[in-house]
């Protein structure tokens, strides 16, 4: 059964890495990085044969087949996607049993969900589901960030101008006195990280996101820890960006 397997691994965890385990597995932030970054606790927390469910259908993966996933490791930023305000500043605090990873292919409209759950106090990758865009948990924003980031002629009809500014000043030199000011539409970009080509993430702290009126897509710094959000807002049925908060 999938408790009794849940146990086998939790228990060979603590064989292999018991001051890792110990630690890391307290924040699920904390277990995510050393999961992505150390093959050895990757195939400790995995439970084989894992369940991948793509079209209706549902494969095992076995253990000597599976090939090490690196998420974001080598980027310098990774996104979330928040419903609002209040669900940004929650995320990572709650306690919760279950995590939803969303690796977001926007040229080929797909969705790998890496499932985690929490049993017996360890964090372990339980199934991967793989859906398009529009059976994702934020489809019509999705589609929508599809051609977003790929239209450059399309962009700038969805980009409120002038547009709110909040952060830094931008034409000063003192980074802690926050200013609200509104900005030109065309240089929205010129604010972000880099404008994503193709792969974005999602992180779900066990909130299901509803089709709301209301996106905040977050650019976060691995290693610097800054973040540049974007406020999107839906009138009718387009999403349209209102706001840049960094």
């Amino acid at each position: 059964s999938q408790t009794a397997d849940t146990t086998s691994v939790a228990e060979d965890t603590v064989a292999v890495e018991p001051q890792t385990a110990k630690a890391a597995d307290k924040l699920f932030a904390d277990f995510f990085f050393d999961f992505m970054s150390k093959k050895r606790v990757q195939m400790n927390r995995i439970l084989f044969p894992l369940a991948v469910a793509e079209n209706g259908q549902t494969r095992m993966v076995q253990r000597g087949a599976w090939k090490m996933e690196h998420f974001y490791q080598n980027q310098d930023y990774y996104t979330q996607i928040f419903d609002s305000d209040k669900q940004r500043d929650e995320a990572g605090k709650r306690d919760v049993d279950t995590v939803v990873v969303e690796k977001i292919h926007l040229k080929n409209g797909l969705v790998e969900q890496y499932v985690f759950c929490h049993p017996q106090g360890f964090w372990v990758l339980a199934s991967i589901n793989k859906v398009g865009l529009g059976e994702s948990n934020n489809a019509s924003f999705l589609t929508f960030l599809q051609k977003f980031f790929a239209d450059k002629k399309f962009q700038l009809t969805r980009v409120a101008n002038p547009l709110s500014y909040e952060g830094p000043d931008p034409d000063g030199d003192d980074e802690e006195t926050i200013v609200k000011r509104k900005i030109p539409a065309h240089t929205w970009s010129e604010y972000l990280p880099e404008i994503p080509r193709d792969q974005i993430y999602n992180i779900r702290y066990g909130q299901n996101s509803a089709e709301g009126k209301e996106k905040i897509f977050l650019f976060k710094g691995i290693s610097n820890g800054l973040e540049t959000g974007l406020k999107f807002r839906k009138t009718g049925s387009e999403w349209k960006l209102t706001k840049i908060n960094l």
